[in-house]
């Protein structure tokens, strides 16, 4: 027997890789470039107003939705001779693609569709998107430059925690991983004991999962008494929700692995729109020969200002979709765009500050959970772990946040915690909220997307009303 190999295991067990300095992001090798990357920007301008042009031409004649709404707008597709001609299309809304349910929107006959996803229809209808073989040729390339942007290579092995179904996340990032060269383990979400167990085990290099899904695996890590710093997890990809970089921090610190963030949609595509850069950290890198980005200001779309860089609503355009073309799609997430800078010819998004649906106004003031989310975890005594809580006081609306201790924290000191909290919202939101600090493992955990906000207005009184907890002074 092999002195490497294990009694009763499949093989020799893999040695343990040395582990790189978690401060030095490595470039992208030149020769793993695809040729679009090594493109300068006038080629992929060209490029782009070429497959821009093919793709309204395609809406128009292959979609009924399209062809209406430019009639309307009284545009043609041979009136974009130019990128800037652009914005004199229509927008497409996320209701336009309910009122098309379920294929309505679908640029080819449903026999040339291979495979469809959709939303959860949470709040109504379902959105229903389609690929083509092309498209998920497309997207499993895109995906496959994310990964390869954010540090993993051929022969890693990826974990995949976002769930599978029809939520684009897991399958999405399966294919890419594939194209990429990777071996997939397909955990999806859930089981978070048995995936600390497989990830000890199978000691993978890169993991892709929620922000949140991953602080419940780093609490099943500690809970086992496993330091989390001593995994193999190499780099980090998360998506799929809001994070800020404070969450960053917080992940890396305790991981010692790279954080990096992934961008994307299912009614663009899926994950792999746009991805950070290990080498820089600085924003995401939009894949602009498959989706070309724009920023809007207002709510009637006007453009955001003057200056390029002004923040405002993401608006993405499909370059190369064929089953489901999308024309200045209103992704309601709120941005700024930005110069190339690790991939020059593509340029970046600023990470997603929060969606314009997200919005919380508590008292006339703009509150974000992403802005709750940097406060916690400025605040020493408190873990990541935290809801949102709107609530009725009195006549009127009010905000709690209710959130864990950190581990160790006396329950004499979270009185305080609580306190400064609420004086950091006040003094850098601008808004009164009360605070709820409870112990650790009370706030129940992510195994995907996770909902920070619940409106309890309509509750009993009671829930509004609940006795002061530690950390929850009274006001």
């Amino acid at each position: 027997m092999s002195a490497a190999a294990v009694p009763g295991s499949l093989g020799p067990r893999r040695p343990r890789r040395p582990r790189r300095p978690r401060e030095l992001g490595e470039p992208l090798p030149a020769a793993l470039r695809d040729a679009a990357e090594r493109m300068s920007t006038d080629e992929l301008r060209a490029l782009q107003l070429t497959r821009l042009r093919a793709t309204l031409r395609h809406a128009y004649e292959d979609v009924p939705l399209y062809r209406r709404k430019f009639d309307e707008a009284g545009v043609h597709p041979e009136d974009c001779r130019t990128l800037e001609d652009l914005a004199r299309f229509p927008f497409t809304t996320k209701d336009d693609l309910r009122e098309s349910y379920p294929f309505g929107m679908f640029g080819v006959p449903r026999e040339r569709v291979r495979r469809i996803h959709a939303s959860s229809g949470s709040t109504g209808r379902p959105t229903v998107v389609g690929y083509t073989d092309a498209d998920l040729d497309s997207w499993a390339e895109m995906v496959a430059r994310s990964i390869r942007a954010a540090g993993g290579r051929p022969g890693d092995l990826v974990h995949v925690a976002y769930g599978y179904g029809l939520f684009t996340g897991g399958l999405g990032a399966h294919y890419g991983a594939e194209r990429a060269g990777c071996t997939v383990v397909p955990a999806s979400g859930g089981m978070t004991a048995r995936q600390v167990q497989l990830i000890q085990d199978f000691r993978p290099d890169v993991i892709l999962v929620t922000p949140t899904y991953m602080l419940t695996l780093l609490d099943e890590f500690e809970r086992q008494g496993i330091d989390p710093r001593r995994t193999s997890l190499r780099v980090g990809i998360f998506g799929a929700e809001p994070w800020s970089e404070e969450m960053r921090r917080e992940i890396e610190e305790r991981f010692a692995l790279h954080a990096l963030d992934i961008y994307g949609l299912s009614e663009v595509m899926g994950p792999g729109v746009a991805q950070e850069c290990v080498e820089s950290k600085d924003g995401l890198h939009v894949w602009e020969d498959h989706v070309y980005p724009e920023i809007v200001g207002a709510p009637d779309g006007a453009a955001s200002g003057e200056a390029p860089d002004a923040a405002g609503e993401l608006v993405l355009t499909t370059l190369t979709k064929q089953a489901l073309p999308v024309i200045r799609y209103r992704t309601r997430d709120l941005t700024r765009l930005l110069p190339g800078t690790a991939r020059p010819a593509f340029r970046r998004i600023e990470r997603i500050t929060g969606r314009s649906d997200d919005l919380l106004i508590v008292r006339g003031v703009n509150v974000f959970p992403s802005r709750i989310e940097q406060l916690v975890l400025r605040t020493p005594a408190l873990a990541p772990h935290f809801r949102l809580q709107l609530v009725r006081q009195g006549r009127m609306d009010g905000l709690r946040i209710v959130v864990e201790a950190r581990a160790g924290v006396p329950a004499h000191e979270r009185e305080a915690a609580g306190a400064a909290l609420m004086r950091a919202v006040k003094e850098e939101v601008g808004v009164s909220v009360r605070t709820r600090v409870v112990a650790p493992g009370t706030i129940e955990r992510s195994v995907g997307k996770f909902r920070r906000v619940q409106d309890l207005r309509e509750a009993p009184a009671a829930v509004h009303a609940e006795p002061d907890a530690p950390g929850e002074p009274a006001r």
